[in-house]
């Protein structure tokens, strides 16, 4: 496949957006200022992304004849780098920025950053007079492949992950692949637990191509991450066009998140990045699965050679499995008091469950008590 650049489309009526994946976005005024509401711009990025990518996308904003051009107000806010941002201080933070430079209605907010300032920042966005136009520059994979699509903004509680938030959709998406450069290796390949579990979960073909091109994953190719990108959005975009709330199929997207997310809350937010967690969440799920009769042990084998091989976590902290299944607890698809899993249905297939037997989750949660992991 060649390493040209894709758009698809989230189909949501008139909240439709465009996703553009592909190399040497940033600078790509044409595709930017046309998503802008007018020409105050605040730009939201961290410590880690500014001295990278910030000047490439102010540059683009200033371009003669958009909207955003040298006459209008282009203003930046440079957070701290890490999950420990996603807080209420920040998401205050973001709102004096917003008052104190008298932005209004027609003001846009970009997020330039991961899935930790998407989050935030979108956020910020639907809040904010009650709402102003919102623009995803996602520039780890994760946020490529997951987070910058489908209108899912929130910041954390203490008491769990992602407790307070909103479904605001962006405008426009656009995933640059070349970013993916400077990533940390720690931070890429957290990115390459979300892309397992859209094989995973979704796409049986797409796991066994993920299998054959891994290679090629770890250095990172341009074709391949364009492909890999484009495939998980295109998975993605097709779940939120047709259950954008999740009320139904969407919670096939959290494979992995439940465990996942009381994984991060008992180790503390940042600690273990939300990929880590994922990975470990999904050899979880793959192993209740397995023994509910859900998946073929084989095929949580590959599962787990496949983290594995990516330098992902395959088996939880220790930190006991009942205060793990007390986070659990505070999970958001918990309903009526009841924990509800995405567990599989064979490889690339999974289901939303909640009459999980008390006995096989304790078995599970028990065994990862007894794992190696450090």
């Amino acid at each position: 496949m060649s390493g040209a650049g894709h758009v698809l489309e989230v189909g949501l009526g008139d909240r439709s957006y465009p996703i553009h994946i592909g190399e040497a976005l940033l600078t790509r005024a044409d595709l930017l200022l046309p998503a802008l509401a007018g020409r105050d711009v605040l730009i939201v990025t961290d410590e880690n992304v500014a001295p990278l990518y910030l000047e490439a996308l102010t540059g683009s904003l200033s371009e003669s004849g958009g909207r955003a051009s040298p006459a209008g107000r282009v203003k930046t806010a440079v957070l701290p780098a890490g999950e420990a941002t996603k807080s209420f201080d920040q998401f205050a933070r973001l709102m004096d920025r917003l008052a104190d430079n008298g932005f209004n209605r027609d003001a846009t907010l970009i997020a330039l950053g991961g899935g930790v300032v998407g989050d935030l920042a979108g956020f910020a966005a639907a809040c904010y007079q009650r709402g102003i136009a919102f623009i995803q520059v996602p520039t780890t994979l994760l946020a490529q492949v997951d987070s910058s699509v489908g209108g899912k903004t929130a910041i954390n509680h203490p008491r769990g992950k992602n407790l307070v938030g909103a479904f605001y959709q962006p405008r426009l998406v656009l995933a640059d692949v070349g970013c993916l450069k400077t990533l940390e290796v720690r931070e890429y390949r957290a990115g390459l637990a979300e892309v397992v579990k859209y094989g995973a979960g979704l796409d049986r073909d797409f796991f066994g191509w993920l299998e054959a091109h891994r290679p090629a994953l770890e250095s990172r190719t341009p074709e391949t991450l364009i492909e890999t990108v484009r495939r998980c959005c295109e998975l993605k975009a097709e779940v939120v066009a047709e259950d954008e709330l999740e009320a139904g199929r969407r919670a096939l997207l959290n494979l992995g998140h439940t465990f996942g997310h009381g994984i991060e809350a008992g180790m503390g937010y940042g600690e273990w990045l939300h990929g880590e967690a994922v990975a470990a969440g999904m050899v979880m799920a793959a192993d209740l699965s397995v023994a509910l009769g859900r998946l073929d042990a084989v095929d949580a084998a590959r599962l787990r050679a496949l983290l594995d091989g990516l330098g992902l976590p395959i088996a939880p902290p220790r930190i006991g499995a009942s205060r793990l299944a007390a986070l659990m607890q505070m999970d958001k698809k918990v309903a009526a008091g009841k924990l509800r899993f995405v567990l599989f249905n064979g490889l690339g297939h999974s289901a939303v469950v909640d009459d999980v037997p008390v006995e096989a989750l304790n078995e599970v949660l028990a065994a990862a008590d007894d794992s190696l992991a450090g």
